[in-house]
């Protein structure tokens, strides 16, 4: 009974988006492992920018100093 937790920042991820992300993973889990599609598990968490961090920085200073 596989279980895949993906994290992206909160920033306007569509309900097409997450149902792709979904149906993706439980492909790869089904080619790569074999596993049941109907026990595996999909789980998306979206995080606001402000909790996530990149090379010890928030991820708007990281981007800013990226010139993104």
């Amino acid at each position: 009974m596989p279980y895949v937790n993906v994290k992206v920042t909160r920033e306007g991820v569509t309900p097409g988006q997450k149902a792709e992300i979904i149906a993706r993973m439980t492909d790869v889990l089904v080619d790569v492992l074999h596993k049941d599609p109907r026990t595996t598990f999909v789980v998306i968490d979206e995080v606001e920018l402000e909790d996530w961090g990149v090379g010890g920085l928030p991820v708007t200073e990281f981007r800013a100093r990226q010139g993104n």
